[in-house]
This record gives C-alpha cells, sequence and structure tokens, in this order.
C-alpha cells in the first residue's frame, strides 16, 4: 500500500514492481515463492484482507468506502476475496468482531 501514486502510473503491479527492482517479474516472484512459500500476489491479497479486517473493526467506513481505498474494482470483488481468505463475508466478520471486542475500561 506504500507508494500507491507511484503504483498509479503503471498498468498493474508486477510492470511496477519488475521496473522499480529491475528484475522481470517471473524471477522475483518465483524467488519470493521460494522463500516464503507463496506467490507475492497471494501475499498481496493477505496484506490487503488483514487491513480489510482491520478497517472493518473500526466501523468508520462502509465496504465501498474500503473497496475504494484499497484500490478494488468493485465492492463485489472484495467481498469475494475476503470470503475465499476468511471463510466469512465481511458483514459476518464485522458481526464477529464486534461480539468480541472488549470494552476500552477492560483493556
Amino acid at each position: 500500500h506504500h507508494g500507491q501514486e507511484q503504483l498509479k502510473q503503471y498498468q498493474n503491479f508486477s510492470d511496477f514492481l519488475a521496473t522499480k527492482i529491475g528484475y522481470d517479474y517471473s524471477y522475483l516472484n518465483n524467488l519470493f515463492a521460494a522463500k516464503e512459500g507463496k506467490t507475492i500476489g497471494k501475499y498481496i491479497v493477505e496484506q490487503k484482507i488483514e487491513k480489510v479486517k482491520e478497517l472493518l473493526a473500526y466501523d468508520e467506513l462502509s465496504l465501498g468506502e474500503i473497496a475504494w481505498q484499497l484500490d478494488y474494482s468493485s465492492t463485489q470483488y472484495l467481498s469475494a476475496q475476503f470470503k475465499k481468505q476468511t471463510g466469512l463475508t465481511p458483514s459476518e466478520f464485522k458481526k464477529i468482531a464486534f461480539q468480541n471486542r472488549k470494552p476500552l475500561d477492560q483493556v
């Protein structure tokens, strides 16, 4: 999520990364996967979903605003990716997050 403005001048993240680091994206992806056990794309999705969880728990933004902020093409795509990663819909996650939330005086 860092450098969003620089990223916008490229068509996609793989082009951005390859240009910035100076290596072919497939080489970087294979190297990353060998070290981390997952592709760069999977890692990025996991990081974005963690950010979505955080923003849902804060309950300050709508799902549409979260999708826009994290550069998802649509709320539906974000919801589908969230469900695939967590097994829950964003609204199910939000409900559970509120049930497990402790009052500030108990933290």
